[in-house]
């Protein structure tokens, strides 16, 4: 039981904090044997196509439309794409007043990846860059991360997702922190080998590397970049080149959102079972399994059995270190409780926030996790609702 109860607390401590730490140590080790990388020239640019898909977003289009024609980028090397599957309101009529972006719209609903794929077969640059249509890139994003195909084994790269908490916010404040911890995790990833996965909000990829993905994909973005990564190319993380998005307009609406990821998470495990192979390339392997795998698959439920084992230790009698444990993970979940009671009523004590944020994401893997294995979740996207 206390082997058990050990072995738990570590692998939940390294899936969210240990493997930070790794990383740090490594890319301390990494940067004395071989100096600190340097970015590459914006010289020679590619030629380059924006690809937006959007549904039923009349609100933000025609800013979204504005915010990339203004970005930086040697004329007459980028295009612009804006897929509108299925949308019911003026999304489409507003795209077509911009004759600078060609428009490619179709009535019937067939979900987010439909689209791309649908986009993708007028894509003829040699970039391809993927952007939300409700969020809105920095002036030089595009460049950002353009330059860095200079290099032959950059087989795609992802941008950086910031969330704009205006001070109003409640729990979802705890949706920046995550973030802003992700965003370091993701930078240390790819100076040490590559990034694991991309957000869909801003990543890019090579034209010739694009693999049409299956339709009842969930996390399309997630899969398209990691598929790079099977064929020997790197994903390299870029957060000078970043989208940002307002958070989620409550915790009810960020956890429909993931739940979804979740879901994904479990599909995209089973679909890429290359990477979980470590004689194929061991330090991919490693990253993937300890960023993603541990945290979408054992953690929520070593959580619980942490907390299980370590109430039957204490009521045996076995105190000391054990007892303290035991208060502290009581302390957290208290903290996580007070979290929710204190959102019910629409009181802002941040200090609880992270806590029930954390507890929040990792429900939601449990419920994502028998959300797919019961067939229930769509590939059709659904937008949470946001500030």
């Amino acid at each position: 039981m206390i082997v058990a109860f050990w072995l738990s607390l570590f692998i939940v401590f390294y899936a969210f904090v240990g493997y930070g730490i790794v990383l740090f140590v490594l890319i301390k080790i990494k940067r004395v044997l071989k100096g600190k990388p340097v970015l590459p020239d914006a010289v020679n640019l590619p030629t380059c196509t924006l690809v937006i898909a959007a549904y039923n977003e009349e609100r933000f289009i025609a800013e979204k439309i504005q915010n990339s024609l203004e970005l930086n980028y040697p004329e007459g090397k980028l295009m612009f794409i804006f897929v509108t599957d299925g949308s019911t309101d003026n999304t489409a009529a507003i795209v077509s007043t911009f004759p600078q972006v060609k428009l490619m719209h179709k009535d019937g609903r067939s979900g987010k990846i439909a689209a791309v794929h649908r986009a993708m077969t007028e894509v003829t640059t040699e970039v391809v860059v993927f952007t939300d249509a409700n969020t809105f890139l920095n002036k030089d994003a595009i460049i950002n991360i353009c330059r860095h195909y200079s290099d032959k084994k950059v087989g795609a790269v992802a941008g950086e997702k910031r969330v704009h908490i205006d001070e109003t916010a409640d729990a979802t404040a705890g949706e920046g922190f995550y973030w802003k911890y992700e965003s370091k995790l993701k930078t240390w990833d790819s100076e040490l080998y590559s990034v694991v996965g991309a957000a869909g909000e801003l990543f890019s990829i090579r034209r010739e590397l694009y693999v049409p993905v299956q339709p009842d994909t969930i996390l399309d973005d997630f899969m398209i970049s990691l598929l790079v990564t099977i064929d020997g190319y790197r994903v390299i993380y870029e957060p000078d080149a970043y989208a940002t998005e307002t958070a989620s307009q409550n915790v009810g609406e960020e956890l429909k959102r993931k739940i979804r990821i979740a879901a994904g998470g479990i599909q995209s495990i089973l679909r890429l079972k290359p990477l979980l192979n470590p004689f194929r390339n061991f330090v991919l392997s490693f990253q993937y399994i300890s960023h993603r795998v541990l945290r979408w698959t054992v953690v929520p439920f070593l959580m619980v059995l942490a907390l299980l084992l370590n109430i039957i230790i204490v009521a045996n009698g076995v105190y000391g270190i054990y007892l303290l444990l035991l208060i502290a993970q009581l302390g957290f979940y208290g903290m996580a409780l007070s979290g929710l009671i204190l959102e019910a009523r629409e009181i802002k004590v941040k200090i609880f926030f992270i806590p029930y944020y954390f507890c929040m994401m990792n429900y939601a893997v449990v419920r994502g996790i028998f959300r797919y294995s019961a067939g229930k979740q769509s590939a059709i996207w659904e937008k949470a609702k946001r500030q």
